[in-house]
């Protein structure tokens, strides 16, 4: 499959084509009964994701009873549930002591079965709704070249919290939760990494959990891009983001243009989190218990990189003549684990 240009934007400047095509080369459209193994690990865990998050991750999946994470209708359903449950308090070490939290979803991820440096990443999704809601479309590095989080870098497709409540945002108050957001994390190992990043509200005040929305990222070396509905709201460039690797990193000096440099391998994430520093501290604070169950409803992830054959994914860029270019003084206060 051949994407020569991006869907028509609903809003905002017109986009501009550098003329390439983008090729699909990986892609999961949930049209399979169950969730594929061969393309996604559930993780297991009561960590909280760092961010004292409240939610424990599952692996009950397909038609396990209370099921997090199911195929139906051809989209992937990620459901965040009101119950009691226990499981390792570490993210990746299963003989970790244990944690009981009192929210269950789940977190998707392909590590260890498609890592990716460049291209563009699409994803159609619901989103969910509710104040203490979190749900993320994202990247993480696969292999720490430079270190533990940040200095090997983060990469968030799409987050927003707490949609449909009341609005915190000091240039639209009195309005109705709707943002979305996409942010870099880099720098140093934490606490000494740095994030930037903007966020992008529908056009006529559609919020993002009453409908499906496309999320996409084109990352190229030098430049990261950030669309809704094919509409180019953000921009990143290497000039402003880095590393410095700490004595944990397999690669202790960076190369130009790290972490998110030709030689980066990241691996996509979804999951919808609970509660935490994020979206337990903003809007109406804390977690509205009757909102849940909530539902993060995935139609389809591609990824697509620029055709001839480009490694460094320069050529098939789609420019909006309105996008922000961010700095890191730009950035929200997002959570910093």
């Amino acid at each position: 499959m051949l994407l020569s240009s991006i869907a028509p934007a609903s809003a905002g400047a017109p986009l501009t084509a550098s003329g390439g095509q983008w090729g699909l080369v990986w892609q999961d459209e949930f049209d399979a009964p169950r969730i594929d193994p061969d393309k996604w690990e559930l993780e297991v865990n009561c960590w909280g994701g760092g961010n004292a998050e409240q939610q424990c991750y599952t692996d009950r999946r397909d038609d396990a009873p209370q099921a997090n994470a199911y195929v139906a209708d051809g989209l992937l359903h990620i459901v965040a549930r009101k119950e009691r449950f226990s499981a390792p308090a570490s993210p990746d070490d299963a003989s970790a002591a244990h944690a009981t939290l009192p929210y269950t979803s789940a977190r998707l991820r392909t590590r260890g079965r498609q890592a990716l440096t460049f291209g563009r990443f699409e994803i159609r999704a619901k989103l969910p709704r509710g104040q203490g809601s979190w749900p993320a479309i994202w990247m993480l590095p696969s292999d720490g070249r430079y270190g533990a989080w940040a200095a090997s870098g983060e990469i968030d497709i799409m987050e927003a919290v707490n949609l449909g409540t009341a609005s915190d945002d000091p240039d639209a108050p009195g309005t109705v939760e709707t943002r979305v957001h996409g942010t870099l994390h880099y720098g140093g190992r934490s606490p000494g990494n740095v994030h930037a990043g903007t966020s992008y509200r529908l056009p006529g005040g559609a919020n993002p959990a009453d409908d499906f929305h496309v999320y996409a990222l084109e990352w190229e070396q030098g430049q990261m891009r950030w669309y809704v509905d094919g509409v180019h709201y953000a921009t990143q460039s290497a000039e402003h983001w880095y590393s410095q690797p700490g004595a944990d990193a397999a690669q202790p000096t960076p190369e130009a243009g790290a972490p998110f440099d030709a030689s980066a391998r990241f691996h996509l994430l979804l999951n919808l989190a609970v509660g935490g520093n994020w979206a337990g501290k903003v809007n109406a604070g804390g977690i509205d218990e009757s909102a849940f169950p909530q539902t993060l409803l995935v139609d389809y992830v591609r990824v697509y990189q620029c055709l001839p054959a480009r490694a460094d994914g320069l050529g098939c860029a789609t420019i909006g003549a309105d996008a922000v270019l961010v700095k890191p003084e730009q950035g929200g206060q997002f959570p910093q684990p």
